[in-house]
Protein backbone atom coordinates (compact mmCIF):
# COMPACT_ATOMS: atom_id res chain seq x y z
CA UNK A 1 0.00 0.00 0.00
CA UNK A 2 1.49 3.30 -1.08
CA UNK A 3 0.60 6.25 1.26
CA UNK A 4 1.63 9.97 -0.88
CA UNK A 5 1.36 12.78 0.61
CA UNK A 6 -0.12 14.99 -1.63
CA UNK A 7 -1.83 18.04 0.08
CA UNK A 8 -0.75 21.13 2.44
CA UNK A 9 -2.77 23.59 4.55
CA UNK A 10 -0.50 26.18 5.07
CA UNK A 11 -2.90 29.19 6.87
CA UNK A 12 -2.97 32.70 5.52
CA UNK A 13 -4.74 35.75 6.53
CA UNK A 14 -5.42 37.05 3.03
CA UNK A 15 -6.16 34.55 0.22
CA UNK A 16 -5.82 36.94 -3.04
CA UNK A 17 -2.44 37.78 -1.95
CA UNK A 18 -1.16 34.75 -1.02
CA UNK A 19 -2.34 33.49 -4.47
CA UNK A 20 -0.63 36.11 -6.11
CA UNK A 21 2.45 35.00 -3.90
CA UNK A 22 2.54 31.70 -4.64
CA UNK A 23 1.80 31.91 -8.24
CA UNK A 24 3.89 34.85 -9.35
CA UNK A 25 6.58 35.71 -7.24
CA UNK A 26 7.01 31.67 -6.16
CA UNK A 27 5.84 30.06 -9.58
CA UNK A 28 3.80 27.97 -8.52
CA UNK A 29 0.66 26.43 -10.32
CA UNK A 30 -2.54 27.67 -9.90
CA UNK A 31 -4.73 24.22 -9.85
CA UNK A 32 -8.09 25.89 -8.74
CA UNK A 33 -9.72 28.77 -7.07
CA UNK A 34 -12.97 27.82 -6.35
CA UNK A 35 -15.35 30.17 -4.45
CA UNK A 36 -18.86 30.02 -3.48
CA UNK A 37 -21.44 29.75 -0.98
CA UNK A 38 -19.71 27.55 1.34
CA UNK A 39 -15.36 27.80 0.86
CA UNK A 40 -13.06 30.12 -0.57
CA UNK A 41 -10.11 27.80 -1.37
CA UNK A 42 -7.91 27.60 -3.20
CA UNK A 43 -4.55 24.73 -4.39
CA UNK A 44 -1.14 25.51 -5.57
CA UNK A 45 1.10 23.02 -7.00
CA UNK A 46 4.88 23.69 -7.36
CA UNK A 47 6.23 22.23 -10.68
CA UNK A 48 7.47 18.47 -10.77
CA UNK A 49 5.84 17.75 -7.60
CA UNK A 50 3.30 15.48 -6.02
CA UNK A 51 1.84 17.39 -3.47
CA UNK A 52 -0.03 20.90 -3.03
CA UNK A 53 -0.84 23.49 -0.76
CA UNK A 54 -4.01 24.50 -0.20
CA UNK A 55 -5.15 27.82 1.29
CA UNK A 56 -8.38 29.21 2.03
CA UNK A 57 -11.23 29.46 4.79
CA UNK A 58 -12.27 25.93 5.70
CA UNK A 59 -12.28 24.86 9.53
CA UNK A 60 -9.54 23.00 8.65
CA UNK A 61 -7.56 26.20 6.98
CA UNK A 62 -8.06 28.34 9.60
CA UNK A 63 -7.75 26.38 13.13
CA UNK A 64 -4.07 27.15 12.79
CA UNK A 65 -2.67 30.92 12.80
CA UNK A 66 -1.41 32.66 9.65
CA UNK A 67 2.47 32.20 9.32
CA UNK A 68 2.38 29.42 12.01
CA UNK A 69 3.55 26.76 9.74
CA UNK A 70 7.46 26.37 9.58
CA UNK A 71 10.12 24.44 7.64
CA UNK A 72 7.86 22.97 4.72
CA UNK A 73 10.49 21.63 2.45
CA UNK A 74 11.31 22.51 -1.30
CA UNK A 75 14.06 20.66 -3.47
CA UNK A 76 15.37 22.01 -6.64
CA UNK A 77 18.26 20.56 -8.59
CA UNK A 78 20.03 23.99 -8.38
CA UNK A 79 19.82 25.72 -4.79
CA UNK A 80 21.46 29.19 -6.50
CA UNK A 81 19.44 29.25 -10.15
CA UNK A 82 16.58 28.56 -7.67
CA UNK A 83 16.96 31.16 -5.02
CA UNK A 84 18.00 34.17 -8.07
CA UNK A 85 14.71 33.00 -9.91
CA UNK A 86 12.57 33.96 -6.31
CA UNK A 87 14.83 37.42 -5.77
CA UNK A 88 14.10 38.32 -9.18
CA UNK A 89 10.15 37.89 -8.74
CA UNK A 90 10.59 39.94 -5.33
CA UNK A 91 10.82 37.37 -2.90
CA UNK A 92 13.23 38.03 -0.13
CA UNK A 93 15.59 34.47 0.14
CA UNK A 94 18.57 33.77 2.72
CA UNK A 95 21.60 33.37 1.24
CA UNK A 96 22.70 29.70 0.15
CA UNK A 97 24.17 27.85 2.75
CA UNK A 98 26.41 24.49 2.42
CA UNK A 99 26.25 22.32 5.23
CA UNK A 100 27.52 19.52 3.55
CA UNK A 101 29.25 19.24 0.18
CA UNK A 102 27.73 16.42 -0.78
CA UNK A 103 24.23 16.31 -2.61
CA UNK A 104 21.44 17.21 -0.21
CA UNK A 105 23.86 19.31 1.76
CA UNK A 106 22.85 22.50 0.32
CA UNK A 107 20.24 24.99 1.52
CA UNK A 108 18.45 28.08 1.40
CA UNK A 109 15.07 29.94 2.86
CA UNK A 110 12.03 32.04 2.14
CA UNK A 111 9.31 32.91 4.01
CA UNK A 112 5.10 34.10 3.07
CA UNK A 113 3.92 37.37 3.35
CA UNK A 114 2.47 35.94 6.89
CA UNK A 115 5.38 34.70 7.88
CA UNK A 116 5.01 30.87 7.03
CA UNK A 117 8.85 29.38 6.37
CA UNK A 118 10.07 27.19 3.69
CA UNK A 119 13.65 25.78 3.25
CA UNK A 120 14.75 25.09 -0.22
CA UNK A 121 17.15 21.62 -0.29
CA UNK A 122 19.77 21.64 -3.51
CA UNK A 123 19.44 17.74 -4.56
CA UNK A 124 21.24 17.72 -7.91
CA UNK A 125 19.85 14.50 -8.90
CA UNK A 126 16.56 15.65 -9.35
CA UNK A 127 17.97 17.48 -12.70
CA UNK A 128 18.27 14.08 -14.40
CA UNK A 129 15.82 12.00 -12.42
CA UNK A 130 12.55 14.04 -11.23
CA UNK A 131 10.53 12.48 -8.70
CA UNK A 132 7.56 12.56 -11.51
CA UNK A 133 8.75 12.41 -14.54
CA UNK A 134 7.55 15.13 -17.56
CA UNK A 135 5.20 13.33 -19.21
CA UNK A 136 3.04 12.15 -16.52
CA UNK A 137 2.64 15.71 -14.92
CA UNK A 138 -0.77 17.51 -16.70
CA UNK A 139 -3.19 15.65 -13.96
CA UNK A 140 -5.53 18.95 -14.27
CA UNK A 141 -5.06 18.91 -17.77
CA UNK A 142 -2.54 21.81 -18.37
Amino acid sequence: MDWTLEVVIVPVSDLDRSIEFYRDKVGFDLDHHTVNEHMTVAQLTPRGSGCSIVIGNLPSQTEMAPGSLKGLQLVVADAATARQELIDRGVDASEVTVFDERDGGTFFGFADPDGNTWAVQQLKVRGDKPLIPKEYRDRFGA
